[in-house]
């Protein structure tokens, strides 16, 4: 399942015309944007990744942001020019670009799928125009079914973004929204539980009692119809919030849960490639600077112990319903599949129903997926021993 010699490139625009309240990553607001200076900058970081020992070639590209639809078309051509021509691409190269549903960068759609998009991520969000500008976002529900349309007609593969177990949310109103929003017949969705990220307006507005999450037996319920209703509908989980047809899932983000070699390129973008992990400059002017002076944008550079390596693997595989092969683990990091999982804490959660064994393959059952984010760091083990 792990080919060495294909490579996902991610390209990250770190630009949105408005931050939204729920939102962590590295995105920003700025009044204007010399394209030019972005493009040479992106050019020579790529540059940077190109000159590495064993260029692999490309088997996916993922442009994500902020809001790279806001990107001149123009500008995404020259990036995948350059990419095709230092690294070459496999001849089913997954090309992807997240995009608002707003009127004006769905007025991009055609000249974005000239520049190589062949597939678009579109962050639709909801389907309800009050929770849409209680999420802070700048589209009606009109805009995206409008942009939807368009993207069907615009590009090859398609998948849109809701966010649900908003406050005050209830079965039936999810069920109603996702009903919707499966009759668009899309290859794929991501469907992600809102959560209060630390920095964020939300958690901000918690903390002052102006918002309330919604309970966490709530949550679980919204999360169990979600895969009754996806499951149905032929769009089964492939990773925890993220669901498709069988054959049409994210290539690129298989890249990342099977722990494949990726660049990244951008401001705060990380890469893993020939053992090592790279992290760029997250500030967009701190970013450009070190450019100028280095001719890349890279801020920290490390070599991964292979006990680290092999922890990140499997905490990134088993969010996938395939979960992972342990004797494959172990092999390919010349590690004791015995020291990559705490044997004790294995035996508890999977008496528990939480997680189950098939031959070497260790699988995060349906029941044990809502408790991801503390079974995995009490189920891995802190370090692996050599053989």
């Amino acid at each position: 399942m792990i080919d060495p010699r294909r490579l996902a490139l991610y390209v990250h625009w770190p630009f949105c015309l408005a931050k939204c309240p729920y939102c962590d990553f590295n995105s920003h607001v700025r009044d204007r944007i010399e394209v030019e200076a972005w493009e040479s900058a992106l050019l020579a970081d790529l540059e940077q990744e190109a000159q590495r020992e064993q260029p692999p070639i490309i088997g996916s590209v993922f442009f994500g942001g902020g809001t790279p639809s806001l990107m001149p078309p123009a500008l995404v051509a020259s990036l995948l020019a350059a990419a095709e021509r230092r690294f070459g691409f496999a001849d089913d190269v997954e090309i992807t670009l997240e995009a608002n549903p707003s009127s004006v960068e769905a007025g991009n759609f055609a000249a974005l799928a000239s520049a190589g998009i062949n597939r678009v991520s579109l962050g639709v969000q909801a389907l309800d125009d009050g929770a849409l500008q209680m999420l802070g976002r700048l589209h009606s529900m009109d805009e995206a079914l409008i942009a939807l349309d368009i993207a069907q007609r615009e590009f090859r593969r398609l998948s849109f973004d809701l966010i649900y177990g908003r406050p005050g949310q209830t079965p039936t109103q999810w069920e109603r929204e996702l009903t919707q929003a499966l009759s668009f017949g899309t290859e794929h969705l991501s469907l992600y539980q809102l959560t209060i990220e630390p920095g964020t307006r939300f958690a901000t507005d918690v903390r002052r009692g102006a918002l309330v999450p919604l309970d966490g037996d709530s949550a679980a319920d919204l999360f169990a119809l979600t895969q009754e209703m996806t499951c149905a509908a032929g769009l089964p989980a492939y990773e925890i919030s993220n669901h498709a047809r069988p054959g049409r899932e994210s290539r690129h983000n298989l890249a990342y849960w099977r722990y494949q070699d990726y660049a990244g390129i951008g401001p705060g973008a990380h890469g893993r490639r020939l053992g090592r992990a790279t992290m760029r400059h997250r500030k967009p002017e701190n970013y450009l600077a070190a450019i100028a002076e280095h001719g890349h944008g890279i801020q920290e550079e490390r070599a991964l112990p292979l006990h680290e390596q092999a922890t990140e693997a499997l905490l990134m595989g088993l969010r996938l319903a395939e979960g992972v092969d342990l004797a494959a683990l172990g092999e390919r990091f010349g590690l004791m599949p015995d020291k990559l999982i705490d044997a004790r804490k294995l035996a508890l959660h999977a008496a528990s129903g939480l997680i189950r064994e098939e031959g070497a393959r260790l699988i995060v059952t349906p029941q044990g997926m809502p408790l991801l984010d503390a079974l995995l760091p009490d189920l891995v083990a802190v370090e692996a021993e050599p053989v």
